[in-house]
């Protein structure tokens, strides 16, 4: 079991354990739930397909949406073989 101390702000240092273990990361977003014996429990909070967006960057030529067509179906018919 690990333990940790809190803050005059309250602040509390989830030991370096606790994060690995939790995927925990700089930015990352937690959740506190209670459950029925009035413990709380700390969770990560699952990220939304929201979050992803800025995350990919495309610095060629922009494609219209017939090109993109193009290469996903080409993509479909070579992954069937």
């Amino acid at each position: 079991m690990s333990s940790a101390t809190m803050t005059s702000k309250g602040q509390i240092t989830i030991p370096k354990q606790i994060r690995a273990e939790l995927g925990l990361t700089p930015g990352t977003r937690v959740t506190f739930t209670r459950n029925e014996d009035g413990e709380y429990v700390l969770s990560r909070k699952p990220r939304s397909v929201k979050d992803l967006k800025g995350r990919l960057r495309f610095t060629g030529e922009p494609k219209t949406l017939d090109e993109m067509d193009g290469g996903i179906a080409h993509g479909a018919a070579e992954s069937l073989g």
